[in-house]
Parts: C-alpha cells; structure tokens; sequence
C-alpha cells in the first residue's frame, strides 16, 4: 500500500500501481469526468500513469493552469494527427503548449502554402477525430527504436530532437493513427476537446534559428466546450482592440526602425513622457523605502560575465562580443545588471551593522532574441530593468522579503491591477543536486519566503522545482482586464553571485561571512510593463500618467488667445495640456481627442471666455458642465493625488 495526501492534508491508502483516475473515481464518477492530468510531488503527468510510492497528489481540472496546459499540449498533438491525414508527407518540430493559452506545431509542409478555407478544413477534421475518444497511450521506447522509426517515416526534426535525448528517457505517445516523440504529459483521450478554432500562421525557424529551414507554425486553441469557445472569441476581437503594437503607433508612444535594427524600440515623445514618468513614480517609492541609486555602463568585460555565469547561460543570445584596439579585450552588451551591482557592493568594506544595502538603477540591458520570437514591447532585443539588488544577512532575508512585497503592490495598486497571484517557486522535493547552496540557507530562504507571503496576506501557489538554481523565488502573475495572465514582478534569493564575486561582510564575531542577495524588479521591464499596461487599460492610462491630461478645443480661431491663457493657468499648475488651434469644426477636434484617449477636453467659446470658465467633457463620458479654471484645476490633482484608475 501507498500513502497518497491530498491538497487539504487529507491522507488516504491505495494498492501500488494506482492511477490518479482510479483515485478520481473513488471519490466520485462526476470528479473523475473532469480529471485533465495529476500533479504528483509537483511534477505533472498523465492522469493514467501508475503511482509507485508515497506521494502528494493534485487532480488537475480545466480550472486548474496546469489542466489547460496539459489538454492544449494534448491539441497539438490531435492537430497534428489531422495534419498527417489531410497532406500525407508532413513532416513535424514540436508543439506545446502556450503560456497565454492554446498551442503551435511548428510542421514542414515542403512549400505548400494553407489556405485559410484549408484551415478551416483542418479545423473540421481535428473535431471529428477528437470524437473518437481515442486515448493518449504512452510507451517507453529505446533510442535506437525510436531512431528506427523516424527514420522510416522519413522525420528529420524528430531524429535532430533524439540526438540531444538520452536512452532511457525516450517516450511515444499514440493517439488515433498518429504517434509523436514526447515527454508528455496528456490528457485520458480526445474526447475531452469538445471545441476547435485554429487561429493563425505564422513562419518559424526550426529551433530558432535563423540558419535552419523555416517552418510552418499553426496556431490554435480547444475548449472543452462550444460556448467557452465562443467567449474566447470575443475576448479575441477585444484584445485585438488593445494589442499595444496598435494603440503604441495610433497614441504616438513608440516606434520600430529596420536601419535602426530589429526589436530596439524607439520611444517617442509622448512614450518617453510615459515611461519617464513611470519611472520617476518608482524611483521615489524606492528612495522612500531606503533603496541607493546607482548608474552602470551598458557594456561590461567578458570575463565579468564568465565570473557571474551569465556568459554560459545568455552567451549564444548576447550580441557578439566587442572587440577594442587592444588585442585580448573582449566586451559584451551587458545581458543583465547583477554582477556589475556585485561589483558595486565589492567597492568599499562592508560590516553587518552596514546591511542590508539596497542598490536600485533603471539599467538597460541587451540580449539577441531570434528574430521570429520578436514581438512589439514583449520581446525585444534591448530593455531597461527596474533591477535591484538587495545585499543581507540571512536573519534579514524574511523582513527585506515583506517590504518588497509592499513595494510591488503598491505598484500594482496605483496602476489597478487588481487581480493576481503570488507563485512561490521552491526546489525540487526529488532531486536537489541541481541546486547550489547548504540545505540549511535554503530551507531559512524558502521558509522566508512562504511566511512573508503569508504575512501578507497574499493569494499563492506553490510549485515546486521552478526554483532557480540559486535560491527560491516569487513571482507574481498578474490577470489583466481580459483575464489574461501576465508574469510581472518577481523577488528571487541568491547565494550563487555572492559565492562567485566572493562578496563579504564582517560579523559581529570579526569574522568575515557571505551576505545573502535578494534580486527584484516590480515592473520586470519597463517595456513589457508598458505594453502590458497599455493593453490592460485599452490606452487610457491612470491621468497621473497619461502623457496628455488634457486638450484645450477653442471653437474658432478668435479663442485661441484665450485658450492660451487656459493653458498656462495649467501649466501653473503642473498639469499637462495641449491647445488644439486647427482650423476645424469643434465636432471633429472633439472626435480626435477622444480617439487620442485624451482623458480631458475643454470646450472654449464666446460664453466660457466671457465668464471665465470651460466647458469640460471627459473621455469616453461626455460633458460634465462648465466650471471655472481652479475648479478644474482641483478636479484633476485630486484624481492625480488619488491615483485614481479610469473608469
């Protein structure tokens, strides 16, 4: 018999062998219909896999991440097996699942272009299959087998993916009429897919890389039933509504430039007023909680990067290294800001009475993202990090942990991301020779961690085994206003670069001893922040930050000398406007402001001249009357004070 515990401390005894299903089964049949896959010791895997030993067992459902990830990695597989039957010959990548939802296979369709009357063919045959129940079967096979047979059905992307697989940890899955390489894990059967859309194509290298062939890549997403399909679509066109690529041209923020190279955004006017504004807003919550500014260079030796590891991590996606007159002098762009904030701290001797030292610095970093993975603000090839490094002692971890927290969601909170998760990410229970650092460090750091975030009060998830190999971390996963889940802020633990920079505090003892290094950043990257933000809000940004607060609209040219007093009286006061002098119909200078998101309009004419006053409409709301220019004036530093959220 085994020893099974469940989520809520519940522990029952099943026969050896026992599957997930089987357990689901014996609580209830209803329960059992609904089971996707099953987390075991925090592993995921196929819900019909025998369970051997003791272990902790999750059901995973399609309300559970894990769930979908599980039944859209299943889809990938269901569109392929409709691929094969509709253009025999295809040859096949991969094709997982995605983090943001649905799934790609990356296939080769030897040129062939698919229509999208082809698509919706494809479509049409994935849905019949999935009508066949037909279960998702694994098998160990052996390396040699496995080889034998891709290359008998004549798969060059499977026979390059087995060369970098070891014997031993070779799996097929089989479904239908179709067998595919893969480590899983899969749903029961097909059955489960009940509804079907294939979204988009697109080209993608093999592996990424620019070298080798360009592929198919097939979007799509499945639901497990018709009408949830249907509410992703209108999410659908919403979202296309908001993509930030869009709203970034149309509201003048940022641009792209091939001569200037691809994913190296260009921030316009109005976006380098957003952003520097965004930054400023943190710069002084992190004066206020004892953080020092620092400045580094954008490029640092190569060797910097050897000693901090990050050379061997990023150094096939950094850009190629710099050479100098000097023979023997390499320089990189700099892939992240740790290490040269490791060398800040190594400046000057340090005593514990001295920690925790916090260094904060708004520092651009580089990393050569392939360019099919390039994608408006989320992915590009140059971002500035809100990074910093905290520098402690171990007693200090849990109470530096909790004031960062504090910091993360009162930046949440003032730009209305309301609804998230905080994911505390822990070691692998199975196996921890993969990590660095005493078991006892780690088990003070993870301890930390889970009761600050209890402290806090935060709504968590554990997983674990997505710890860094450094130390434990958070990370926050934030839903926007579509429901769609964004990764941003993280605070991670690390003993590794104290270790590697050999960075020293002396102790009360005399004696010197490593300080603990906390890194952090609530925004990640002020790009993807941004492009997050704008899709979150639709573009009408919080009127503390929006780049325009309001536009001044005489309705004829002989009030513009009145509007220009308008808008010093404004300007007076620190808020930021813009007069709208064109030689157009108020009708039309109106329609534009509010198609620019400006949060505010102020109608000048005969009457608001003579009495003083404007006439105010707000954005999206329509009039809200006339009122004199003070009483304006306080309208909106109370919202700004407020840091109200757009309504």
């Amino acid at each position: 018999m085994i020893n099974i515990t469940f989520p809520d401390g519940a522990v029952r005894q099943y026969e050896q062998g026992v599957t997930a299903l089987d357990i689901a089964k014996s609580i209830s049949e209803g329960l059992a219909r609904k089971v996707l896959a099953a987390k075991i010791n925090g592993q995921v895997v196929d819900a019909t896999r025998p369970i051997s030993k003791d272990g902790a067992l999750q059901l995973l459902t399609w309300t559970d991440a894990d769930g979908k990830a599980t039944m859209w990695h299943s889809s990938a597989h269901l569109m392929a097996e409709a691929l094969e039957s509709l253009y025999p010959g295809v040859k096949f990548g991969y094709g997982p699942p995605l983090e943001n939802g649905g799934f790609f296979y990356d296939v080769d369709l030897d040129g062939r272009q698919i229509s999208d009357e082809e698509l919706r063919q494809l479509e049409a045959k994935m849905n019949e299959l999935a009508k066949q129940n037909n279960a998702y079967v694994r098998k160990d096979v052996s390396k040699a087998d496995a080889i034998a047979y891709f290359k008998a059905k004549g798969d060059p992307y499977k026979l390059d993916l087995l060369e970098k697989l070891e014997d031993g940890s070779i799996t097929f899955y089989t479904q239908g009429a179709f067998t595919d390489l893969c480590r899983g894990p899969h749903i029961p059967n097909t059955g489960f897919i009940k509804a079907v859309k294939l979204t988009n194509i697109a080209g993608a290298y093999w592996q990424g890389n620019e070298k080798n062939k360009m592929l198919t890549r097939i979007y799509g997403i499945t639901f497990p039933s018709q009408k949830e399909l249907d509410e992703y679509l209108v999410l659908i066109e919403e979202a296309k509504k908001r993509d930030h690529r869009k709203l970034g041209k149309e509201l003048e923020l940022f641009a792209f430039s091939e001569r200037v190279g691809l994913g190296l955004p260009l921030w316009l006017p109005k976006g380098a007023m957003l952003r520097e504004r965004l930054q400023s807003f943190l710069q002084r919550a992190q004066v206020e909680s004892g953080y020092l500014p620092v400045v580094t260079p954008h490029i640092g030796s190569k060797q910097l990067y050897v000693t901090s590891g990050h050379y061997e991590k990023y150094g096939k996606d950094s850009f190629q290294p710099i050479h100098t007159p000097e023979e023997g002098e390499e320089f990189l762009l700099k892939p992240m800001n740790c290490p040269h904030h490791c060398e800040i701290y190594k400046a000057s001797p340090k005593s514990y009475k001295d920690l925790p030292v916090r260094l904060a610095e708004f520092g651009t970093v580089y990393r050569y993202e392939q360019h099919g993975e390039l994608h408006g603000l989320t992915r590009v090839r140059g971002f500035t990090q809100d990074d910093a490094h905290l520098f402690c002692r171990p007693d200090q971890v849990k109470d530096e942990f909790i004031k960062v927290i504090d910091l993360v969601l009162y930046v949440f909170k003032s730009l209305n991301f309301t609804d998230y998760t905080a994911q505390i990410s822990l070691r692998d229970q199975e196996d921890r020779s993969k990590y660095i650092g005493t078991d006892e460090n780690w088990e003070r750091a993870e301890q930390a961690i889970i009761e600050a975030a209890a402290e806090k009060g935060l709504r968590t998830v554990v997983e674990y085994g997505e710890a860094a190999f450094y130390g434990p971390k958070l990370d926050f996963m934030v839903k926007d206003a579509l429901g769609r889940k964004w990764q941003l802020g993280t605070i991670q633990v690390d003993y590794n670069l104290p270790e590697r920079f050999e960075l020293e505090y002396i102790g009360p003892d005399n004696k010197p001893h490593r300080p603990v290094m906390i890194h952090r950043a609530p925004f990640g990257s002020l790009e993807r922040f941004i492009a997050v933000l704008i899709e979150h809000c639709a573009g009408k940004f919080p009127l503390w930050l929006t780049p325009v607060q309001a536009k001044i609209l005489p309705i004829s040219d002989k009030f513009v000398p009145y509007a220009e007093k308008v808008a010093e009286l404004l300007k007076n006061a620190e808020i930021r406007a813009e007069i709208d002098d064109r030689n157009e119909k108020i009708g039309k200078k109106i329609r534009e402001a509010e198609l620019a998101k400006i949060p505010y309009m102020l109608v000048l004419g005969e009457k608001e001249e003579t009495d003083e006053k404007v006439a105010v409409r707000r954005q999206a709301k329509g009039d809200l009357g006339t009122m004199d220019v003070q009483g304006f004036i306080n309208l909106v530093q109370d919202e700004v004070i407020n840091r109200k959220p757009f309504e």
